[in-house]
């Protein structure tokens, strides 16, 4: 063998073993900081031998990076924890629609993207949380809070803890509420809210459940997996919370209590594009459907998929009404929304 033919052998050799070092590597930007994820993705990884890196930040960071990277971004799979953000990215380009069967059949429509000029979909909803209401038990009773409107009754000053009205749950929220009352009849009803505040904004959504055990306040606002984790907690003072506190679905006998959606995507400029597609289908499954039930307390999405947390049978008492919002309607009224914030002093 000359010099020639012996360099041109380790170059193929080279770019073969990298290609199967590309093939065996999947990055992935999260906004899912729940440590109960550690096992989707070491399962993952020992199913198929694909290593996983991985960038945590909220969605809000990881939107900013992508577009800063552009091109050039490492990233191929996005998860995100809001329905808003995904639409935005969406929006933004940021995504690579993909067309996979598994998912199409695994996914109900009303749960993930159009279909793209293409036929490929931009992303996929993977899991579903309620934000619903919590109440002093010893004070209210269901009634008062059936639906969210009542949480700006004039009745109820002093007594209202919740989040940050610019955190992304609420956005939603409040996003969804313009769809169903008006931009007019938002405002009305987020001025009176702040008019209801025992506090200023601040914390986490397991902080207001803990203000209202605490006797902080008498009613707050929480995503359902916050309430889920206190209940089957190990530690006694959680669950003593958890029983403290009575639980809402609003809006029950209207249209439906709102819904969120943490979902996934493949990223525009994905290098590692079938490893990408590979683990949302993973994702679909129905033992990581599961785990997002059982180990984080969230509702699975995908089709038939049935799961057993005590905590969530509990919360619900069997099933409840959601309501059925087009994503791109509440992505859209964010701005909107922003503004009336601003103008009613929500911080």
């Amino acid at each position: 063998m000359t010099l020639s033919q012996s360099l041109v052998s380790i170059a193929c050799f080279l770019a073969v073993s990298t290609t199967m070092a590309q093939d065996k590597v999947l990055n992935i930007y999260s906004a899912r900081h729940y440590p109960t994820d550690e096992a989707l993705y070491s399962d993952f990884t020992k199913a198929t031998g694909i290593k996983i890196n991985r960038v945590d930040a909220d969605d809000a960071g990881i939107l900013a990076r992508l577009k800063a990277e552009g091109a050039a971004s490492p990233a191929d799979v996005i998860l995100l924890v809001d329905a808003a953000r995904l639409w935005r990215a969406e929006i933004d380009g940021l995504f690579l629609p993909v067309k996979s069967k598994v998912l199409d059949d695994a996914i109900p429509a009303t749960l993930r993207a159009k279909p793209a000029d293409n036929g490929g979909t931009a992303w996929f909803g993977l899991s579903t949380r309620a934000r619903v209401v919590v109440f002093d038990k010893l004070k209210f009773k269901k009634s008062d809070f059936d639906s969210y409107e009542k949480l700006a009754a004039p009745q109820f000053k002093g007594q209202l803890c919740i989040r940050s009205g610019s955190h992304p749950y609420n956005l939603s929220l409040f996003g969804a509420m313009t769809e169903h009352l008006g931009a007019e009849k938002t405002e009305a009803w987020l001025k009176g809210m702040v008019g209801n505040m025992a506090r200023s904004p601040k914390g986490g959504d397991t902080d207001q459940i803990k203000g209202v055990a605490s006797g902080e306040c008498g009613v707050a606002v929480t995503n359902t997996y916050y309430l889920a984790r206190m209940m089957r907690s190990s530690n006694p003072a959680d669950k003593a919370v958890a029983e403290k506190v009575g639980v809402v679905f609003p809006n029950q006998s209207s249209w439906g209590t709102h819904v969120n959606v943490a979902g996934g995507a493949v990223a525009r400029h994905a290098k590692n594009t079938d490893n990408a597609v590979k683990f949302l289908e993973y994702l679909a499954s129905p033992s990581a459907q599961n785990h997002f039930a059982n180990g984080n307390n969230e509702w699975p999405v995908a089709k038939g998929v049935s799961f057993d947390n005590p905590a969530l049978k509990a919360i619900t008492g069997g099933s409840f009404k959601s309501e059925l919002i087009p994503i791109s309607a509440v992505g859209m009224n964010q701005i909107k929304v922003q503004q009336m914030l601003d103008r009613v002093g929500f911080k």
